[in-house]
C-alpha cells in the first residue's frame, strides 16, 4: 500500500490505493486545523486505512504546531479512543 500523502492543493490527507482513494479533507485556519471528512472506499472498509490516515495527519498536525478541530465524526471518536492526541485539541 502507498504511503500517506498531504495533498496541500486539495486541502486533504490521502492514501491512493488500486481501490480508490482514502482521504480526510481539512481546513487550516491560522494555527487550527479542522477536519471535515473522512472517506475510505468500500472496497478499503475495515482494513485500518482510515485509522493509518488520521494517525499520519495527526502526527503532522503536531509536528507544524496545529491546534486540532475534530469535526469530523471518525476524528473526534479516534481522539476519543487515543487519548495521546487529546493534547492537540483547540
Amino acid at each position: 500500500m502507498k504511503a500517506v500523502t498531504n495533498d496541500k492543493a486539495r486541502s486533504r490527507y490521502a492514501i491512493e490505493t488500486s481501490h480508490g482513494t482514502a482521504i480526510a479533507d481539512y481546513v487550516i485556519n491560522g494555527d487550527t486545523i479542522t477536519f471535515t471528512h473522512t472517506h475510505v472506499p468500500t472496497a478499503l472498509e475495515g482494513q485500518g486505512i482510515a485509522s493509518r490516515l488520521i494517525q499520519f495527519a495527526l502526527s503532522d498536525a503536531r509536528d507544524r504546531g496545529l491546534k486540532v478541530v475534530p469535526q469530523c465524526s471518525f476524528v473526534r471518536v479516534y481522539i476519543e479512543k487515543h487519548p495521546e492526541w487529546q493534547v492537540l485539541l483547540g
